[in-house]
C-alpha cells in the first residue's frame, strides 16, 4: 500500500494539476500505459508494464483527502500472462478484465517465445478483506495460441449487453497483421470466435492496436495503425449480420494533413459522431484530433485540431474523454512546451473548436510522455498517467523515471 505524496500543484487555465501517485518501481510497479477505469465509488484502476514485465494491476482509492494505492495483482511471468498494456475494464459481474501482451499457454509453433498473450479476469476476495493489503485472484480465461486466433493482445476490452467480450490483436491471423475476436461465456468456460481477420492489403488495414467501441445499435468500431488506401491506418466498422459480422472501412487516413497512425480508441457521443486521435500526420506531422459523422450518404471526416510541431508521432496516443457540454479532453505524448507531453481541452465554439492547454509536462516530478487516454469523472475531474517522469533511478526505474498518476480538477 502506498500513500500519496502530492507534488505541485501545477496550475494552468484555472485548472489545478496534482500528482496523486508517483510510482517507485517497487511493489507498486512502474511505467503505466493503459487508460484508467473508474468504479461507481470513484476509485481508479489501472495497470503497469514494468519495462517489459511482469506488470501489475492497481487500485487508487481516495481516503481522508489522500489517494492510497493498493496493488491488486502482480503477474507471475508465466501461464497467467504478463505485460498488461491495455488497462482493465469492469465486466457485468463487477470484476475486472484485461489482456496481457505475453504469457499464457500458447507458443505459436515456436513463434511466441514468451507466450502469445492472454485475456484475464481479476476477482476480489470472496470475503471482506481484514488487512490493508488484499490480493485479488487472477484467472487467464483465454490463452492465444499464436495462429489464426491472434497474437499479442495489447488493447482494452469491451462487453456487449449479453456478457460477451470483444477485443483485437495486432498480430496473428492468416496474414499475421491482426484479428478482431469475441469471447463468449458458457458454463464457466470462454469460447473464442474470430469476427474479422485483417489482410494487410490496402482495403481493410493492418495492426489494430486499440480497443473497440459500440454504437447505439450494436455496431463495433475500431482503428488500425497501418494499411488502408494510403497505408496510414483506418477506422473500421463491424456490423452484426445474421450469424456473422460484416466488416467495412469507414475512413482511410491520408498520412498527411488528415493524420496517420490512429493509436487511441474512438469516443462516441451517442448521436452518430465519433471522435479520435492520430499520433502522426496533421499540419506539422505531430498528430491530430478528428471527428467522424455518420449520415445517410456515408461518413464525413474532419480534422478538429492539428498538434503543433514536435517529433514524429508525438501527438495523442490514447483515447479522448468528452463531457456533457461537448468538450473533448486528451493528452499528447511529447508535444507541449517542454516536449514531454501535455493535457489539452478542445471546446466547440461558434462552429469551430478552441484549444486550451491544461498542463504541459516538464519531465520532472509531474511526469512525462503519457501513452494513455484521459478519464473524466462525474464531477469534471480528469485523470491519467504518464509512462515516464516522477521518481528516477530507484527500484528498477532508469533516469527517465517510473511514471505517475495525475489529476486535474476544475
Amino acid at each position: 500500500m502506498f500513500v500519496l505524496a502530492v507534488a505541485g500543484p501545477y496550475c494552468a487555465q484555472a485548472q489545478t494539476f496534482s500528482v496523486i501517485h508517483t510510482f517507485t518501481g517497487g511493489d507498486d510497479g512502474y511505467q503505466p500505459t493503459g487508460t484508467l477505469t473508474l468504479d461507481r465509488a470513484g476509485n481508479l484502476y489501472g495497470t503497469t508494464t514494468d519495462l517489459g514485465g511482469p506488470g501489475t494491476v492497481f487500485q487508487l482509492k481516495r481516503t481522508n483527502g489522500s489517494w492510497i494505492l493498493n496493488t491488486l495483482y502482480t503477474f507471475l511471468n508465466s501461464s497467467d500472462g504478463f505485460l498488461p498494456f491495455g488497462g482493465v475494464v469492469f465486466g457485468p459481474n463487477g470484476t475486472l478484465y484485461g489482456t496481457t501482451y505475453y504469457g499464457g499457454t500458447g507458443s505459436g509453433g515456436g513463434q511466441c517465445q514468451y507466450g502469445c498473450g492472454t485475456v484475464f479476469n481479476l476477482m476480489p476476495p470472496a470475503r471482506a478483506c481484514k488487512t490493508a493489503l488484499c490480493d485479488w485472484t487472477e484467472t487467464a480465461i483465454y490463452s492465444f495460441q499464436g495462429g489464426s486466433d491472434g497474437v499479442d493482445p495489447n488493447s482494452a476490452l469491451v462487453f456487449d449487453p449479453a456478457g460477451a467480450l470483444y477485443g483485437t490483436t495486432p498480430r496473428g491471423g492468416s496474414a499475421g497483421v491482426g484479428v478482431v475476436f469475441q469471447l463468449t461465456p458458457h458454463n464457466g468456460e470462454w469460447t473464442e470466435n474470430i469476427l474479422h481477420t485483417f489482410t494487410g492489403i490496402r482495403s481493410d488495414g493492418a495492426y489494430p492496436e486499440t480497443g473497440m467501441i459500440f454504437d447505439s445499435v450494436g455496431n463495433l468500431y475500431g482503428t488500425t495503425i497501418d494499411g488502408g488506401s494510403f497505408g496510414a491506418g483506418t477506422v473500421f466498422q463491424l456490423t452484426p449480420s445474421g450469424s456473422g459480422w460484416t466488416t467495412s472501412t469507414v475512413h482511410d487516413f491520408d498520412g498527411v494533413n488528415g493524420g496517420a497512425v490512429p493509436q487511441g480508441a474512438l469516443t462516441f457521443d451517442g448521436s452518430g459522431k465519433f471522435y479520435g486521435t492520430t499520433a502522426g500526420g496533421g499540419l506539422d506531422d505531430s498528430g491530430t484530433v478528428f471527428e467522424l459523422t455518420s449520415s445517410g450518404e456515408g461518413w464525413f471526416f474532419s480534422v478538429l485540431y492539428s498538434v503543433p510541431a514536435g517529433s514524429d508521432n508525438s501527438g495523442p496516443q490514447g483515447n479522448l474523454a468528452r463531457d456533457a457540454a461537448g468538450n473533448l479532453y486528451g493528452a499528447t505524448y511529447d508535444a507541449g512546451a517542454h516536449h514531454d507531453g501535455s493535457v489539452f481541452k478542445l471546446s466547440p465554439i461558434n462552429g469551430g473548436w478552441t484549444y486550451t492547454s491544461l498542463h504541459d509536462f516538464t519531465g520532472g516530478a509531474d511526469g512525462a510522455n503519457p501513452l494513455s487516454g484521459v478519464t473524466l469523472d462525474s464531477n469534471g475531474n480528469l485523470y491519467g498517467t504518464t509512462t515516464l517522469g516522477g521518481m528516477q533511478g530507484g527500484n528498477n526505474c532508469n533516469t527517465l523515471g517510473c511514471g505517475v498518476v495525475w489529476e486535474i480538477t476544475p
